[in-house]
């Protein structure tokens, strides 16, 4: 085992790998339009159109290289490809931050996505230097750097890129260079050489993990639901700064704020909304959760003045009921031994659909914006978002009433009875 001292060490370096991570996301979303528009000599509607293909590249190349990042990791340790993948997100950012033409910008989010694939190996580092007793707190702190990334990234965005729009992409470069540094002098290797296995190419497929869900029938009707909220939730990273600054004339800070606004009330909800999951059934969260999210977009499309924003932003952290409602329900029909195979395949089949989201959305808010709009109308995106979840909503209704209701009195049924026969008598 791991020394105290040097737990505290990797622990601090892993939260700030993932906050970093998470925060290059979120401090290019108040400032990429601008420059995109800037290097395309184009107007927000064809900004979208490059800004969503940016997106695609970045999402791709995440759900391409996460599982061979993990793989490598086994073979060569988790210290030299967290580091290197920090160097990596360094470069990029540079990259991006003096890139010329829009073919270097794309080169910089491709290498960003190879480069920031590394949760895998982060949680991989996790699950070696915790103790079983401190796992689930160790873990709980990779989602707090998702949160406090997703607050930090769009306020530090918009208020340095008011100055330049490139000066985001360096301070994030300085942070990267100053984190791997910091993992070269304190971070010590946490697998053994005894514990490594031979690469394998096979084993780094990113589809893979979906085969697995063909053994839970029940979990696979579900899954729709998981790809159609997925689709809607996409729509604020994809479009929401595109269309607030086309619409209400904002710059990079007003974005950001705004932005910073979403994430505090999402760190918010989550932090208390599931406690009332509880009390109201899983089922019933679900229809709130997604009913929240659609409210929130048309309102979005809606909205006349940028005040209007704010307001609607509110409902929004309903959706957060959502997913821990679904995992619940998703874990009984699953039974004990599966749920990591579970929440691996869960996890891959967001990232996918995460790759084809903002082609759809960002190409939706381009043709109702663009000068050949059949009706010019921004909000487009949004209102489909709000559909999506809509759709949600009926899907999940018609998958519960087709499912075979849980035994009563007890959660502890074998796993051939957990697996309920959709559609089945």
């Amino acid at each position: 085992m791991t020394a105290q001292p040097t737990n505290r060490h990797a622990i601090a370096f892993i939260f700030i790998t993932m906050l970093i991570d998470v925060m290059g996301l979120g401090i290019i979303l108040p400032i990429l339009p601008k420059l995109i528009a800037t290097l395309a000599h184009t107007g927000m509607d064809e900004a979208a159109r490059i800004g969503a293909l940016l997106m695609f590249a970045y999402a791709g190349m995440q759900f391409l290289f996460a599982p061979l990042l993990g793989n490598l990791s086994d073979r060569f340790g988790r210290r030299p490809v967290l580091i290197l993948s920090l160097v990596g997100i360094g470069i990029d950012y540079m990259i991006m931050g003096l890139a010329p033409t829009l073919g270097w910008l794309f080169f910089g989010r491709i290498l960003s996505g190879m480069a920031g694939a590394s949760f895998s190996t982060a949680s991989a580092y996790i699950a070696d230097i915790s103790p079983p007793e401190k796992r689930a707190q160790n873990f709980g702190m990779i989602g707090a750097a998702f949160g406090v990334g997703f607050v930090i990234g769009p306020a530090l965005g918009g208020l340095i890129g008011h100055y330049g729009v490139r000066l985001p992409f360096f301070a994030s470069a300085g942070l990267a260079a100053a984190n791997a540094l910091y993992g070269l002098i304190v971070l010590k290797e946490s697998l053994p050489a005894n514990h490594r296995r031979k690469f394998e190419l096979w084993r780094a497929n990113p589809l893979g993990a979906l085969i697995v869900l063909k053994r839970y029938p029940a979990v696979l009707p579900l899954c729709g639901v998981l790809i159609l909220m997925r689709l809607a939730h996409d729509a604020n990273p994809t479009v929401f700064a595109y269309y607030t600054m086309l619409k209400f004339g904002w710059g990079p800070r007003e974005v950001g704020l705004s932005l910073m606004v979403v994430g505090l009330i999402t760190a918010i909800a989550y932090s208390t909304l599931p406690r009332l999951s509880r009390r109201i059934g899983e089922d019933r969260s679900v229809y709130i959760g997604l009913a929240g999210g659609a409210i929130s977009f048309l309102g979005y499309a809606v909205a006349s003045q940028g005040w209007m924003i704010y307001a609607w932003t509110l409902p929004f952290g309903l959706v957060c009921l959502v997913m821990p409602s679904l995992n619940a329900i998703l874990a009984r029909e699953v039974g004990p031994k599966g749920q990591g195979e579970l929440q691996g395949a869960l996890t891959s089949g967001g990232s996918l659909t995460s790759v084809f989201a903002p082609l759809l959305l960002g190409n939706l808010f381009a043709w109702f914006s663009g000068p050949k709009a059949p009706v010019y109308f921004p909000g487009a995106a949004f209102v489909a978002a709000a559909v999506f979840f809509g759709l949600a909503a009926l899907w999940f209704a018609f998958i519960r009433t087709r499912m075979q209701p849980p035994h009563e009195g007890t959660d502890e049924h074998p796993d051939d009875q957990r697996l309920s026969r959709f559609g089945s008598d």
